[in-house]
């Protein structure tokens, strides 16, 4: 069972255009068309059964069109959608029992892209009323290749805020914090998030000369499998960010790490599967 924990895609009228806009934006190329039918021709290629399906809302006032796209669509095609969230949404608390009622497992905050700071009361009453309804949390987590050196949700952060909602069941996309590892495990590894794998390990490929070769470095090898060790295989899930990065070739780094064969089998769905509460 392999499980894809961070994918993108957009509606089909707007797909073409909304990748191509953040492709140039980030100067990363993509990896599929960013439609429902793109995502599972990448997941039949790759041998990935189910993907879950992301949103983020860069606007409050199209949150709830875009959560009911998000009930409406999940499930079908092995496509497992969370609803989205935003900090400045007025109706914030109905649309969080919303989507719970409605049987979506999780939300996905991007702090960046939202402007807000992931420890600003605004997110801390999202996430104590979203850990009430018992909704998983995933969270962009650190910089952005889109907006560098702007980070409202380091790991310094990020245990800032889980401090004061206690435990929830949270996901921190990126291996806990894109570009700012070197604090992932001290400030993290003490909590009970989990972190995800979606662009955190290898490197960037660029669609143009704008980074330096220094930042087109992810983690190493030896980096990621610390950061594992840290954790514990329990507490990773793999996730790919399709369509910005392949779903086959994020799959095979993983597969090729030297890790036990439980321990990958965990990664690569059975955490998932355990979280999302699906039948193997």
């Amino acid at each position: 069972m392999v499980i894809d924990i961070h994918t993108h895609t957009f509606p089909d009228k707007i797909a073409d255009l909304a990748v191509k806009k953040l492709s140039n934006s980030g100067h990363i190329p993509y990896f599929s068309n960013g439609t429902a039918a793109g995502l599972k021709a990448s997941m039949q290629a790759a041998g990935i059964d189910y993907s879950v399906v992301l949103p983020v809302a860069t606007n409050p006032l199209k949150l709830a069109s875009m959560n009911t796209v998000s009930i409406e669509q999940n499930g079908k095609d092995n496509l497992i959608y969370f609803g989205a969230m935003h900090p400045d949404a007025p109706d914030w608390k109905e649309e969080l029992s919303r989507i719970a009622e409605n049987g979506i497992k999780g939300i996905k905050i991007h702090p960046v892209y939202q402007g807000v700071d992931i420890d600003d009361v605004r997110y801390l009453k999202i996430l104590e009323y979203a850990a009430e309804l018992g909704l998983i949390v995933l969270m962009h987590a650190g910089d952005d290749i889109g907006f560098p050196g702007e980070v409202r949700c380091s790991p310094k952060m990020i245990a800032n805020a889980l401090r004061q909602v206690g435990d929830i069941k949270i996901i921190l996309a990126h291996m806990g914090g894109w570009k700012n590892w070197k604090e992932v495990e001290h400030y993290l590894a003490p909590t009970s998030a989990m972190l995800d794998t979606a662009f955190a390990l290898g490197k960037i490929t660029p669609l143009d000369n704008t980074f330096s070769k220094d930042f087109l470095n992810l983690l190493n090898e030896e980096d990621f499998l610390n950061l594992v060790d840290a954790f514990g295989s329990d507490r990773i899930l793999f996730g790919t960010d399709n369509p910005w990065t392949d779903q086959k070739q994020s799959l095979d780094a993983i597969k090729k790490l030297p890790l036990s064969e439980d321990e990958k089998a965990k990664i690569l769905g059975g955490n998932a599967l355990n979280l999302l509460g699906l039948s193997s």
